[in-house]
């Protein structure tokens, strides 16, 4: 880091973090490397804050599932039920949950006990059917706020084609 130049705030990063995506998925229609580009580059923006960072996906062979998809970070869940934990309960109400604290959420799933908070964005297809969430995990208790989830909601906003 450069000494004459201050920290970027978050926003300044998330910012900064949609321009690059914007660059590199343009023109790109494969959905994996679109939703690894995506996960890469948040997880690399924000660690250590970001413990996991990934996507779980509806799978069109079990409706009303949800399957991991493209991640950084520790084994994740394979398989989360909608309504379940606070992937299933954010794709089944279709809207982002931030939980300050993972152990006080109702039927939590603890894919990696060091998980302390979460957020969890739905993201949905062109005709507005969800089509997943995006799930970012941090061992810091109360790491997220409105400001992570109005970025993300944008980030994730275009990324199904």
């Amino acid at each position: 880091m450069d000494a004459l130049q201050p920290p970027q705030s978050r926003t300044e990063i998330y910012e900064s973090l949609q321009a690059e995506l914007g660059s590199i998925l343009a023109g790109e229609t494969n959905m994996t490397a679109r939703l690894a580009s995506t996960a890469c580059l948040l997880a690399q923006a924000f660690q250590p804050r970001f413990f996991w960072t990934g996507f779980y996906l509806c799978d069109p062979m079990k409706p009303g599932e949800l399957v991991v998809g493209p991640y950084q970070g520790t084994l994740g869940c394979l398989r989360i039920p909608f309504g379940k934990g606070v992937c299933g309960a954010a794709a089944s109400q279709g809207r982002t949950l931030i939980v300050p604290d993972v152990h006080a959420f109702p039927g939590h799933i603890a894919c990696d006990s060091r998980s302390q908070s979460e957020i969890v964005v739905p993201i949905f297809d062109q005709a507005g059917t969800i089509y997943g969430v995006l799930d970012v995990d941090s061992t810091e208790r109360d790491a997220f706020d409105q400001t992570d989830a109005d970025a993300l909601e944008c980030l994730v906003a275009g990324l199904v084609l």
